[in-house]
């Protein structure tokens, strides 16, 4: 019988993609931004407005309890990100008394240029990989997804 293990080993695998995933959003961050001159904006920041993006004008309670973060985080993210024109506020609809904010059209902008510098630095980087390991990457991120879904709040274990 052979003893050679066929399972991965999770907790090696967990250690390894936990500890490449900071440095690699990061190194991507940094990257797309200096090849275009934009502003350093903190991932917490582009963590709002890529969900604002995605999912229009909500309420700072919304925004807090999709990306998991705390009520006064988000007041501040909020708060910094309005001061810097990012995002706008405005009376939530059907409810006079509390406020939602939406993306204004500098983040619009600044989020197109940073989304197609990122794809052209990642083309230029993976096309210098060997073709195996671009072939590798694509068949993972149908993983990722489901991965990152499985962690999102919510998620059903």
């Amino acid at each position: 019988m052979d003893d050679a293990r066929t399972d991965p080993d999770l907790p090696r695998v967990a250690r390894r993609l936990s500890a490449e995933v900071g440095p690699f959003r990061r190194a991507l961050l940094g990257t797309a931004r200096r090849s275009v001159a934009l502003p350093d904006i903190p991932d917490a920041q582009i963590e709002v407005l890529r969900r604002l993006d995605e999912d229009g004008w909500s309420s700072p309670t919304a925004l807090g309890r999709v990306l998991g973060l705390a009520r006064s985080t988000v007041s501040n993210l909020v708060a910094a990100m309005e001061r810097d024109e990012l995002v706008e506020r405005r009376l939530a609809q059907g409810d006079g008394r509390s406020t939602e904010v939406g993306l204004t059209d500098l983040a619009r902008t600044r989020l197109a240029v940073y989304d197609a510098s990122a794809e052209r630095v990642l083309v230029e980087a993976l096309g210098a990989l060997p073709e195996g390991d671009q072939r590798a990457l694509a068949a993972a991120l149908p993983v990722l997804e489901r991965l990152r879904a499985r962690l999102e709040p919510g998620a059903q274990g």
